[in-house]
């Protein structure tokens, strides 16, 4: 065999190893019915869940408890998943700013003792802009 065969071949066998150590790494969408199960049959992969806050009558987010002086790196609330599943999640790392203005939340992380333990916490923040700007400041161009 020629050297450039034998480099080709362990160009593919390494990316084919990259690839193979990356896709246990992904995790998938699911609800919080499906992680629970996943935590039922004893797998513990993360997953991501996408959801919203859930509120009182006033806006007021339910269920959310972080004191710093306490203990700065516990943080819990209460999250509804896309099927109105609510499910109390942890979160051993400090509140992230802006938690609550944020209207949709995705959490990584799986089910531990009926509780979802959050590794990342990623939010989806309201427009810095309101639709009502918007529209007064082009019908004034």
């Amino acid at each position: 065999m020629k050297k450039s065969h034998i480099i080709g071949i362990i160009v593919i066998a390494l990316a084919i190893g990259i690839i193979m150590s990356s896709a246990g790494d992904a995790s998938t969408y699911v609800s919080f019915g499906e992680a629970i199960e996943r935590a039922e049959d004893g797998n513990e992969t993360k997953v991501h869940v996408v959801g919203r806050l859930k509120k009182d009558a006033q806006g007021h987010i339910v269920g959310m408890n972080y004191d710093p002086l306490k203990d700065p790196n516990y943080f819990s609330f209460t999250l509804v998943d896309t099927n109105r599943v609510e499910q109390q999640v942890v979160y051993f790392n400090p509140k992230p700013q802006d938690f609550e203005r944020s209207e949709q939340v995705v959490i990584t992380g799986n089910m531990q003792n009926n509780v979802f333990v959050a590794d990342k916490i990623l939010l989806k923040c309201p427009s810095k802009y309101v639709e009502k700007e918007v529209q007064q400041n082009t019908a004034s161009l």
